[in-house]
């Protein structure tokens, strides 16, 4: 089963990504800021971040980079969930193996197909 961490401040948003990954038969992690999450996820064996920008204690852009050093042949990957759209954000984070970049709020079954993309996990409906 594969195991996904998601990292987001906000209980709220939190909680309904990790509703619906649930709901799709994912094992879910979950961080409240880029440090708890960098600390989740060395702990774990991810198939997949999914993080917001903006969080106190470390971004998400900085959770990534350590995540995903330039040294990292293997990179997990990420899912960049959040309200920033800048390109020049878009770029660094390409670089520290973001591989998605969705805009909050977001569509439960775009997110849903961009996992199952990612993960190699059917819908169980």
């Amino acid at each position: 089963m594969p195991t996904i961490l998601v990292v987001d401040d906000s209980d709220i948003m939190r909680d309904q990504i990790s509703t619906d990954l649930k709901a799709e038969g994912y094992s879910v992690i979950e961080g409240e800021n880029g440090e708890s999450g960098l600390e989740k996820a060395m702990m774990h064996d991810l198939d997949l971040v999914i993080t917001d920008f903006n969080m106190p204690k470390m971004d998400g852009l900085s959770m990534s980079m350590r995540l995903n050093p330039p040294e990292k042949e293997q990179k997990t990957p990420i899912f960049m969930l959040t309200t920033q759209f800048r390109p020049d954000l878009k770029t660094s984070a390409k670089e520290a193996g973001v591989i998605a970049w969705i805009i909050k709020p977001y569509n439960r079954e775009s997110l849903i197909k961009a996992t199952q993309t990612i993960c190699g996990l059917n819908s169980l409906d």
